[in-house]
């Protein structure tokens, strides 16, 4: 039997990556298992929550799944995508995804691009219509500083592991992203130690690779990954 574990990213929840869970489900005869990271979801609370638990929430589910599978997928979502990196390297799964891997974060370009649109949409009194006010605005005051030192000391940490990853890793990236830049996944691509890997990028997607423009793609693609050897998508694949 098969299992796979999908991981949110920081600040949000299982509903970041619900339609690739519902895809997977579908297709396959396959035990999914999204965890809710401690401190998120749909209402946070981060305050106090130090990134070790977020490690150690998922590091016991993987151990879980490992006694029960035959096989082992693991697919990681932003700062999911570093936690399940640091699991891949710790312990022996088949196939790994990385959505948005971030081992850096916010784009400058894209944060630039994407303030000067809020400050314009304030001005004309059509803020309730913009798209990152809509995304990020049950957020603002739910993130304690606290929790940003967290999720830093996370990345700094989890990086360190990318050359011990030996698992076939396919890796995607956005485009558009606004807060995980390209040069993230350039570096993740490079250190990763594994002798399969692939790297692919869609010119039309954000952060959230799951809710966005080429979600249908996406969900073919990591199945295909997960099920072959050869992904079949005319998708750039130069990093």
């Amino acid at each position: 039997m098969i299992g796979c574990m999908i991981i949110h990213g920081y600040t949000g929840g299982p509903y970041e990556v619900e339609p690739l869970k519902e895809y997977l489900q579908a297709q396959t005869d396959w035990e999914l298992y999204v965890p809710t990271l401690p401190g998120h979801g749909r209402e946070l609370a981060l305050d106090g929550v130090l990134y070790e638990e977020w490690l150690e929430e998922a590091e016991s589910r993987l151990q879980a799944m490992k006694k029960k599978y035959t096989k082992v997928y693991l697919i990681g979502f932003s700062m999911g995508g570093m936690i399940a990196s640091y699991l891949a390297a710790q312990t022996k799964i088949n196939k790994l995804v990385l959505l948005a891997p971030a081992c850096k974060y916010i784009s400058p370009k894209h944060w630039l691009i994407n303030t000067v649109e809020v400050l314009r949409d304030l001005i004309k009194g059509n803020l309730h219509n913009n798209r990152l006010y809509k995304r990020y605005r049950r957020k603002v005051g739910a993130i304690p500083l606290q929790a940003n030192v967290q999720f830093a000391k996370l990345i700094s940490y989890t990086r360190n592991y990318l050359k011990d990853i030996q698992a076939p890793v396919f890796i995607v990236h956005g485009l558009q992203d606004d807060v995980v830049p390209l040069r993230a996944t350039k570096y993740v691509y490079e250190k990763i130690g594994s002798k399969e890997k692939t790297a692919v990028l869609f010119a039309d997607s954000d952060h959230h690779l799951c809710l966005g423009a080429d979600q249908a793609q996406l969900n073919q693609m990591v199945y295909q990954f997960l099920t072959k050897k050869d992904i079949e998508a005319p998708v750039s694949t130069d990093i």
